[in-house]
C-alpha cells in the first residue's frame, strides 16, 4: 500500500454540511483514520483571503460564523481549537523563503471552510491548528507556490489541508435552488475534467484550468475556492500522485470531490 503524504484537499461544501456531512463527511472520516496524527495541522480556507500570505499564531480560535441565513443550529456548533504559536512561526519561516511579503495574525480563529471538515475529521480538537490565508488575486502558480514553500514542513510532522469545492457558483446554486435543483451539466464534466488532469499529472493545465476546460469559468466565476487545491498540489511535492477520496455532488452545484497524494 503506497504511503499517503502529509497534503490532501477536502471539500467543505455549503455550511449546511456541518449538519448533514452524508457520504462525504464518512469518506473524510475514514481518510483521517489512516493518517498518521500529525504534529500539527496547517489549514488553508477559501474564506480568508488577504492581501499577502498570513498565518494566524493565535492560542485559541475562535469559531467564526462567516455566513447568513442559515439553520439556527449551525452557530451553536463550536470547534474548541488550539493553536500552535511555535508551529505557527515555523510556517512563516517556510513562507518567507518564497515570498518578500510574510503577515501573521494573533487573533484570527477558523471560518467555516477550515472548521467544518476539521470537525468532521478531528472531531474532539485535539490537535493544534494553523490557519493560513490565501491571496485570491494572485492566481493557481502563487497558491502552488504557497505549497510548495510548505512542503518542507509535512516531513516534519505538519499535515497541510486545502479545503474548497471543485466546483463554486453562487449564482447557478440560486438558479438551480428556484428551478427545482436539478444539476447543470458543467457540474460533473468540470470534476471529470479536474480528476483527469490531476491523475495523469497535467499540472500546468490545471493551472491554467480557465483557458483549458470549456467549464472553468463557470465552475469558478472567482478562483477563491479551487486555491486551496493547488496548495494542496504544491505541498504533496512535485511527484505527487493525485487520487480521488470520494467524488459527489451537493447543493446542486458544489462538486465535493476530495483528493489525498501518495
Amino acid at each position: 500500500m503506497e504511503t499517503l503524504r502529509n497534503a490532501i484537499f477536502v471539500p467543505h461544501g455549503a455550511p449546511t454540511f456541518a449538519l448533514d456531512p452524508g457520504a462525504a463527511g464518512a469518506a473524510m472520516s475514514q481518510l483521517a483514520s489512516q493518517l498518521p496524527t500529525p504534529r500539527a495541522i496547517i489549514v488553508v480556507s477559501p474564506h480568508w483571503d488577504t492581501a499577502v500570505p498570513t498565518v494566524s499564531t493565535a492560542t485559541q480560535l475562535e469559531t467564526i460564523y462567516d455566513f447568513y441565513g442559515f439553520p439556527e443550529a449551525l452557530y451553536k456548533i463550536k470547534y474548541p481549537a488550539t493553536g500552535c504559536p511555535e508551529g505557527a512561526q515555523e510556517v512563516v519561516a517556510a513562507l518567507q523563503k518564497r515570498f518578500d511579503n510574510v503577515a501573521t495574525d494573533p487573533t484570527r480563529g477558523l471560518d467555516h471552510g477550515a472548521w467544518t471538515p476539521l470537525r468532521q475529521m478531528f472531531p474532539d480538537a485535539d490537535i493544534p491548528i494553523i490557519a493560513v490565508s490565501i491571496q485570491s488575486h494572485a492566481g493557481t502558480a502563487h497558491a502552488l507556490a504557497m505549497g510548495e514553500a510548505l512542503e518542507e514542513l509535512t516531513h516534519k510532522g505538519f499535515l497541510v489541508i486545502g479545503s474548497g469545492n471543485i466546483t463554486h457558483n453562487l449564482g447557478d446554486y440560486r438558479m438551480a435552488a428556484m428551478q427545482g435543483g436539478q444539476t447543470p451539466a458543467y457540474v460533473q464534466s468540470f470534476a471529470d475534467w479536474v480528476e483527469s488532469e490531476l491523475t495523469n499529472h497535467h499540472i500546468q493545465r490545471m493551472m491554467d484550468y480557465r483557458q483549458h476546460s470549456r467549464e472553468g469559468v463557470r465552475s469558478h466565476p472567482t478562483e477563491d475556492h479551487l486555491l486551496p487545491l493547488f496548495v494542496a498540489m504544491g505541498a504533496a511535492g512535485k511527484d505527487a500522485n493525485a487520487k480521488a477520496f470520494y467524488r459527489g455532488i451537493s447543493s446542486y452545484v458544489i462538486a465535493m470531490d476530495g483528493y489525498t497524494f501518495t
